[in-house]
């Protein structure tokens, strides 16, 4: 038996942004209001011919990073209302995490050249987009 020492803990990973968000949110809001309204993603344009597949009323998973997230508490009240029994972050959506990247599932309503428009995003304006990932790949 081989037996190998990993330190993951100490690993350093860098990523580098595929392009941003563009909607009405400056601030945080509710997961509720803030995913019923109309985001973009702006994607750079280099990466445009990426987007060969995508068509809109199509899922996309959009992974992005919660760049004005500060620290984090491993046990945390859902949307930091305390009438809400604590939870462990790994089982709620919160910013505030080890990690802070978050993933979203949305709607893609249109593709203008690098701007897909979406709805179901919960990333404010400004956000770096990581990755865009189709739900269901089909492969026709």
């Amino acid at each position: 038996m081989l037996e190998t020492e990993r330190d993951d803990a100490k690993k350093t990973i860098t990523f580098q942004a595929i392009g941003h968000v563009e909607n009405e949110f400056d601030e945080p809001e509710t997961a509720s209001v803030i995913r019923a309204a109309r985001s973009r993603i702006i994607l750079q344009p280099d990466l445009t011919p990426g987007l060969q597949g995508i068509e809109p009323d199509e899922e996309l998973m959009v992974i992005f990073y919660f760049d004005r997230s500060e620290g984090y508490e491993l046990l945390q009240h859902p949307c930091g209302d305390p009438e809400y029994e604590v939870r462990g972050v790994f089982a709620l959506r919160s910013p505030n995490r080890p990690n802070p990247i978050g993933v979203t599932t949305v709607e893609l309503l249109a593709i203008e050249d690098n701007i897909l428009h979406v709805r179901g995003l919960d990333a404010i304006n400004g956000t770096p987009v990581l990755d865009l990932k189709l739900v269901d790949l089909k492969l026709e």
